[in-house]
């Protein structure tokens, strides 16, 4: 027994020590979801690890809705801390969160994109109207002779003042925001303009514009814009859709295409003058703050001005920022972690 009230002392301070310090289940915030808000927020992570606080969150690009998927799965630690979202979160998706337990979140609206249509510059500029790209694109076209399966292979055959060129058209799956966006401000509105010339038929409206057909002239890229970038230098014939922030990136080698008589910039998106504009956000599992290391600190400082406003640095990777009127009300938000209400 020689020794054995030291061994004691020592265990006993050991377990004080223990006790007085946070024991966290894992060390780096975990963030998955929208592939088109991945850039932004691999760029923050890497900028607020480099502050050597915390370690840099690790960021997976898992696609919008693929993201909302495991998010909202419940509040494990085994379950993301935070889902980036290129479109907001649906009530579906806010019921299956609060079905699962995860009742406490919180919506941060980071900034701007716009979905393009481009090609390389190899080619000409497709000018399109939203029509023209509806029956390109949609899986049934109003015709004289009634709605139909999509007969059309070449542009020329929609207008004879496009291209005579087979419609090539790739872009995301289902699962991607980007296509949710795609669907309601690009189909939607040429769904609109297709059936306005066939005044006999009945346009469909909403969710019934949506579907793609399925014979090879859309081609799905999955959840990877880099992909589309690489097959449209390949083929200069292909057009691609994809968020504005990826066609900045890689202005050297595409071009957007002039949609509905406006070019995408960052400015006509910022203003609303291009009509394919969309806000991005991520979203906080809020029962995760105080247990993983860093998650409170790494929301406040993705909404510092130096981040995500005008002279922040995630401007250089393509952010459209809110404007000066917006963002003081979201970063309070934020830093307050209010939770999202439906």
């Amino acid at each position: 027994m020689k020794g054995f009230p030291g061994k004691a002392l020592l265990l006993g301070t050991a377990a004080i020590l223990l006790a007085a310090s946070p024991a966290f289940a894992r060390d780096q915030i975990k963030i998955v979801g929208s592939s088109t808000v991945f850039p932004f927020s691999s760029a923050a992570a890497e900028q607020f690890g480099a502050q050597g606080q915390f370690p840099a969150p690790v960021v997976e690009s898992t696609g919008t809705g693929g993201g909302m998927k495991i998010f909202c799965e419940g509040t494990s630690i085994n379950t993301p801390d935070i889902t980036n979202a290129s479109r907001r979160m649906k009530i579906d998706e806010f019921r299956t969160c609060q079905f699962n337990g995860v009742t406490d979140i919180t919506e941060v609206k980071i900034g701007y994109d716009g979905i393009v249509l481009a090609n390389s510059k190899a080619h000409s500029r497709y000018t399109l109207s939203f029509g023209q790209v509806f029956l390109a694109l949609a899986a049934k076209v109003p015709t004289a002779d009634g709605v139909v399966d999509n007969p059309y292979k070449m542009w020329n055959e929609i207008d004879p003042s496009l291209p005579a060129e087979p419609i090539a058209i790739m872009g995301p799956p289902p699962t991607s925001g980007t296509r949710d966006s795609f669907n309601e401000m690009m189909m939607e509105q040429g769904c609109a303009e297709a059936y306005a010339a066939f005044s006999a038929l009945s346009a469909p409206k909403g969710k019934d514009c949506h579907p793609i057909r399925q014979d090879g002239v859309f081609i799905e890229a999955g959840e990877n814009d880099n992909l589309i970038v690489q097959k449209l230098e390949a083929d200069p014939n292909l057009l691609g859709a994809f968020g504005y922030s990826f066609l900045e990136e890689n202005f050297d080698k595409l071009q957007a295409t002039i949609l509905g008589g406006v070019e995408p910039t960052a400015e006509t998106i910022a203003a609303g003058e291009y009509k394919v504009s969309r806000s991005m956000y991520f979203y906080v599992k809020n029962a995760h703050v105080g247990t993983v290391p860093g998650l409170k600190e790494f929301v406040e400082f993705f909404v510092q001005e130096g981040t995500f406003g005008p002279d922040g640095f995630l401007v250089d990777k393509g952010l459209i920022p809110l404007s000066d009127e917006e963002r003081p009300a979201i970063t309070a938000g934020a830093a307050a972690l209010t939770p999202l209400e439906m």
